[in-house]
């Protein structure tokens, strides 16, 4: 791999990151490789003594949480700021987990491996069998499974390359070849029809054991999952080109482009040299359009785990946003990016990003972590659980907690640049230095050169948040100081000692699309504490944790808004560790949001001018069901129900009954108050039908005819007090829910409109 920049891994000093390491390597050695295994030796027809773990490990997305831990295993297992004897106990488990494959990868005997509960007796394939059908409903049929495959295969590959496992890679080249097999039968048809369905970043994995092994195979497998289409579209720049794709399957498609750049480009492949600068073109396009049209100030992005329209962030604040995931692959591609041009554009992006967002997604107590993370205010944080949720973000928590630490320092030759302010040590055969910093509740930090065998060149980077010039001194003397491409760039010898400061302040971030604004003080986002009342959680999904009410007031009003917005650091006075907004009509205390996990919170506030109005109550979804997308419409409250219906995820999330097709859904309601019915429908499918029955009553039936110059457009429509009279009493999770049955249909027995996006109910 040809990169401009290689990360060197150091030992993390910086105590939230020592806690978080510490908790994740305890909670690594909690978990039962057996049981992990368990789905394995099953469909390999060999008996075992453990049963699979419950929650998604127990569905048919099973197995996907062994290719993550495997990672994390190889990750923590080789990082300097677990204590040796967790070391040596994860890199035990890490072998102990490969040779389990192995052996039933060699009583399948077909290089295949699969841990998900069969659909079909006797075939542990039948998953992928019925993508390439068109048959994927997720409990019965198939569920994303090329997604799984990268989690596992992506493990394997790691076990070799990071955690120096050197018994996974025959097992990664023989699961390897049962890919490459399956992707030659595929013409151009059948590519489009599995390519339309989550399959992670099976090109990134597959460049990956490519560059291992210089097996060609495995390159021109990985390149059937290179998306064109998506690229041509992302490559254009042009307006709303994300929007309604789902979040987490579209980042590691991009990921997997940027690799095929950096693995491939001018090698010789087949008897043809590689031209692969599109690629990184569009990994380059793709990171500005997310972090410029589609991320909130943590940098995470995405509402209910999709792109929304370009600029549309405030107005998709709730309690389903920031998917942790997708930080966790937009991290992957910021620092390969990074690695290949060297611009802090990346790095800015992955500091932020990785303070946040993924150092905010874990309790420090537990060592649990988020799905997602509210950007409405007046929510809290809700955490997975050790052994029953096995969500992806679990997985990926995983090994965001345990590679901390590996993208701090980088080399460029005889150069080492300082992209992350957190205390470490670093040591290589040729050096060792250490990072002593508290930033940004202190501007100084102290960089000590220990041991070298020769002088060292170093880079600092120069942090979107510093608040005016980085003043270094060397020994005791002030150093002159030329900023270039970033970074200031020092050297020194054995035993010298930098310090340096780093101004940092208060200053507000907005949105484009509203009035809210968000505070930051460095780098660090601030929230404000909105107590602990009635935090009760729900879940929505595949069982999917999350925040059930909001509360507290996020509006605050000052006498004279122009100063608060022109000098905020005069409005929030900092003490000690907390913050304290003044001015104001409500006081408000912040803290670093990265460190708030037990209550509720702000980040985003309604800054106004003038005196408090009376309280307006927003319109919330009392229920809501995410048609299309089978994890968001499966969940036992909502129940989807259908003959001959057909979801779709490729763009805008949606489903549509064939001929004498229908589908249906439980919606909760509250009889004791009007109740609205909305959902959204396609303008570019005027002239189709479309037909609407709440428990078996039509409330809507009509050849639809909209001109309002979007494709997408909502219909409202109020459910009659007498049907709500006939809800039903259904009980979820221990809570009890009054529903009524919603179904859609053609008229007449004819093929409907598609229903998009989210079919709520909402209170008026």
């Amino acid at each position: 791999m040809d990169l401009k920049y290689t990360p060197i891994r150091v030992t993390m000093k910086d105590a939230w990151c020592v806690n978080a390491l510490d908790k994740e390597a305890d909670y690594l050695l909690s978990l039962d490789a057996n049981r992990l295994l368990a789905g394995f030796y099953e469909n390999a027809g060999l008996k075992t003594p453990y049963v699979r773990y419950g929650g998604w490990e127990s569905g048919l997305i099973g197995g996907h949480t062994l290719g993550h831990f495997l990672s994390a295993l190889s990750l923590a297992s080789t990082n300097s700021g677990i204590a040796r004897d967790k070391r040596l106990a994860l890199q035990k488990k890490l072998l102990a987990c490969v040779k389990g494959l192995k052996e039933c990868q060699e009583a399948l005997g077909t290089g295949f491996l699969w841990g998900a509960k069969m659909v079909q007796a006797g075939d542990p394939e039948a998953q992928f069998d019925n993508v390439e059908r068109g048959k994927t409903d997720i409990k019965t049929q198939a569920w994303v499974p090329w997604y799984t495959m990268h989690k596992i295969l992506a493990g394997l590959v790691d076990a070799y390359a990071i955690g120096e496992c050197k018994e996974a890679l025959p097992v990664a080249c023989k699961l390897g070849d049962w890919v490459c097999a399956r992707v030659s039968r595929w013409d151009k048809r059948l590519q489009n029809k599995v390519l339309s369905v989550e399959y992670g970043g099976m090109n990134d994995c597959l460049y990956e054991l490519y560059s291992l092994t210089g097996r060609e195979n495995y390159a021109r497998a990985a390149h059937k999952f290179d998306e064109e289409k998506l690229f041509d579209a992302i490559l254009t720049e042009g307006k709303d080109v994300l929007n309604d794709l789902h979040a987490n399957t579209t980042i590691p498609k991009v990921l997997g482009a940027i690799k095929r750049y950096s693995i491939l480009h001018g090698k010789t492949v087949e008897g043809k040299t590689v031209d692969a600068e599109r690629y990184l073109h569009v990994g380059e396009a793709f990171f500005r359009m997310v972090t410029e049209r589609h991320t909130y100030v943590t940098g995470g992005n995405s509402e209910w785990e999709r792109f929304g329209a370009d600029g549309v962030l405030d107005g998709e604040r709730t309690n389903c946003n920031c998917e942790t995931c997708n930080v966790y692959n937009m991290l992957k591609i910021a620092r390969l990016l990074f690695c290949i041009t060297g611009e802090t554009i990346y790095t800015d992006y992955y500091d932020n990003a990785f303070v946040n967002d993924i150092l905010s997604s874990q309790n420090p107590e537990t060592g649990m972590t988020t799905y997602f993370q509210p950007m409405a205010s007046g929510f809290f944080k809700v955490f997975s659980t050790p052994f029953n949720s096995f969500w992806c973000c679990t997985g990926s928590g995983m090994e965001s907690m345990a590679k901390i630490g590996d993208s701090l320092l980088y080399r460029d030759g005889d150069t080492l640049c300082i992209e992350q302010y957190l205390s470490f040590e670093a040591e290589t055969e040729n050096f060792s230095l250490s990072l002593e910093c508290n930033f940004p509740m202190a501007e100084r930090g102290i960089l000590r050169i220990e041991r070298a065998s020769r002088p060292l060149r170093l880079r600092l980077r120069v942090p979107d948040w510093a608040d005016g010039e980085v003043a270094v001194g060397k020994n005791g003397f002030r150093l002159p100081i030329c900023e270039e491409n970033g970074h200031v760039t020092v050297e020194g010898k054995e035993g010298d000692v930098f310090l340096f400061a780093i101004p940092v302040t208060v200053t507000l971030k907005g949105l484009p699309d509203g009035g809210t604004l968000a505070f930051r003080y460095g780098g660090a986002v601030l929230s404000a504490d909105l107590g602990t009342e009635n935090m009760t959680e729900t879940t929505t999904g595949v069982d999917v944790a999350i925040p059930s009410k909001r509360y507290g007031d996020d509006r605050v009003y000052f006498p004279d808004l122009a100063r608060v917005l022109e000098y905020p650091e005069h409005f929030l006075k900092r003490h000690g560790d907390t913050f304290t907004l003044e001015g104001g009509d409500i006081p408000l205390n912040f803290g670093l949001h990265f460190r708030r996990y037990r209550e509720r919170y702000a980040i985003y506030l309604r800054l106004l001018e003038g005196a408090r109005e009376e309280d307006v109550t927003a319109l919330e979804p009392y229920d809501a069901v995410q048609c299309g997308y089978g994890q968001y419409e499966s969940d036992e409250l909502h129940a989807l129900a259908e003959k001959d219906s057909v979801g779709a995820t490729a763009s805008c999330p949606s489903r549509r009954a064939k001929r004498n097709g229908w589908f249906s859904y439980d919606l909760a309601v509250d009889p004791s108050r009007r109740n609205v019915l909305t959902f959204g429908l396609k303008e570019s499918e005027n002239g189709k039908t479309l037909r609407v029955l709440v428990e078996g009553t039509e409330v809507f039936a009509e050849r639809l005819s909209c001109f309002m110059g979007e494709d997408i457009y909502q219909k409202e429509i109020a459910i009659p007090q007498g049907l709500l009279r006939k809800a039903r009493k259904k009980k979820v999770g221990g809570r009890e829910y009054d529903v009524l049955t919603v179904r859609f249909e053609g008229i007449g027995g004819r093929a409907s409109a598609s229903v998009c996006g989210s079919i709520a109910v909402i209170l008026k």
